[in-house]
């Protein structure tokens, strides 16, 4: 007996509670192009039960901090438009560890001017007279200056230097 290529069909609602999220981020998916699916013909909104692995790794993805479009790169690396597999995973995951290197590196950094700028009690970065007098950050840039990666001593010798 030949196997079936057609594939097996779930509906919106289905997928929606066995992926564990709303219907509407599967709407949300497949207006990204990160999912695709078509309507019955009762017009229900269906999808091959295959998607069902491709939003667990969306999920996945989402979880270590990936945004949609370097999640849609990495789906589209894939060829045919299939669910990736273990060596997939494990080439994207060898791929993203610089990105989330450099994540972890700014937390960290924004952990410690957090505690550098609670210390003084004022908790403005705006008017802090220690870590960020006049507004001295903002000369560098508009954003957050700091979290972008600028120190606050380079900011106070910037202070020193303009006196």
């Amino acid at each position: 007996m030949a196997k079936s290529t057609e594939p097996v069909w779930i509906r919106i609602g289905e997928l929606a509670r066995r992926a564990g999220v709303a219907a509407s981020a599967l709407r949300f998916y497949e207006d990204q192009g990160l999912i695709a699916g078509s309507r019955s013909a009762g017009g229900h909104r269906q999808y091959p039960r295959h998607v069902l692995r491709r939003v667990g790794f969306i999920r996945a993805a989402q979880t270590v901090g990936l945004g949609l479009d370097e999640i849609r790169a990495a789906l589209a690396s894939l060829p045919e438009g299939r669910t990736p597999t273990q060596a997939d995973w494990q080439r994207l995951a060898r791929g993203w560890a610089p990105l989330i290197d450099a994540r972890i590196a700014a937390l960290q950094r924004l952990r410690g001017q957090l505690d550098a700028c609670i210390g003084c009690g004022c908790l403005s970065l705006k008017a802090c007279a220690l870590y960020n007098p006049q507004d001295a950050a903002a000369r560098r840039g508009s954003g957050p200056r700091y979290l972008m990666g600028d120190r606050a001593s380079e900011v106070l010798a910037d202070v020193q230097q303009d006196a």
